[in-house]
């Protein structure tokens, strides 16, 4: 993935304290008539780790990247329990709370390679809810093939000086992409990981990827995200066998390579 722009560079993200993402092209959904259609995407707490962005694609399934189940730390993984998903977040107060059940990451994700990059390959997980959250104001995303190369797309998330309430940019595309990652010009920032990446055909928004990290291009701050359509379906095969007791789930991993995280994911503030 490496070469699917020439000069792509991973931006060190590290310190939470890092400076203020320009944002440009940004709408913050503050209002309950601005965030109208775009409440199952809510803020996920991790524990005291800080929080990611996630998706309701199902009344009791929420997609995140899988990099969020960890404490970026020890690299070991979080317990479900410490988990809560805010659903449509803003201003101190969510239109459903919900606690997580079970969490699995895609099998193929490796949380301790070596190299930031090469953790972005297959960083998605699924989040089992307590409880189905059904709502007649919020209802869950449709997934969809992945954009390719041009394509107009959108994203909904959270972020650092941005945690209050989600914010959308619609005016984003596709730089470049393969099987394993789409390099887009989407403003992204701390907090961001797992928030959706949204095509837009006939008047409706379905999720066809998910942030998982950011970096630069020659200078140019671009969002790096994993497509859905072949990863998702060996995800929701791993949900199914994590219940029956397989191994399939995500392991706890005791040392995280590279010590402080650092790379091209995002760390929470």
């Amino acid at each position: 993935m490496r070469h699917l722009i020439p000069g792509l560079l991973a931006v060190l993200l590290a310190l939470p304290g890092a400076a203020r993402a320009d944002d440009a092209g940004l709408l913050k959904l503050e209002t309950a008539d601005d965030s109208r259609g775009w409440d199952a995407v809510g803020k996920l707490v991790l524990g005291k780790q800080g929080f990611c962005t996630g998706t309701l694609i199902g009344p009791q399934l929420v997609l995140t990247a899988a990099h969020c189940l960890y404490d970026k730390t020890t690299g070991v993984q979080l317990h479900p329990e410490e988990i809560e998903f805010q659903a449509g977040f803003r201003n101190g107060r969510a239109v459903a709370y919900r606690r997580v059940s079970r969490a699995v990451a895609h099998p193929d994700y490796r949380f301790t390679a070596g190299d930031a990059l090469d953790r972005v390959t297959d960083d998605l997980a699924l989040l089992e809810l307590s409880q189905p959250i059904r709502l007649p104001s919020l209802a869950p995303f449709e997934t969809g093939a992945a954009p390719v190369e041009g394509d107009p797309v959108g994203v909904v998330s959270y972020a650092q000086y941005r945690e209050e309430a989600p914010s959308i940019q619609e005016s984003c595309e596709v730089l470049a992409g393969q099987r394993q990652a789409l390099i887009l010009t989407c403003n992204v920032d701390f907090g961001s990981s797992g928030a959706p990446v949204f095509s837009f055909r006939d008047g409706v928004a379905k999720v066809v990827s998910v942030i998982s990290a950011k970096a630069e291009v020659d200078g140019r701050k671009v969002a790096i995200a994993v497509p859905l359509a072949e990863p998702l379906a060996t995800l929701r095969a791993a949900l199914e066998d994590s219940k029956s007791g397989s191994a399939a789930g995500v392991k706890a991993v005791s040392v995280l390579s590279g010590g402080n995280g650092a790379g091209a994911k995002f760390v929470k503030p």
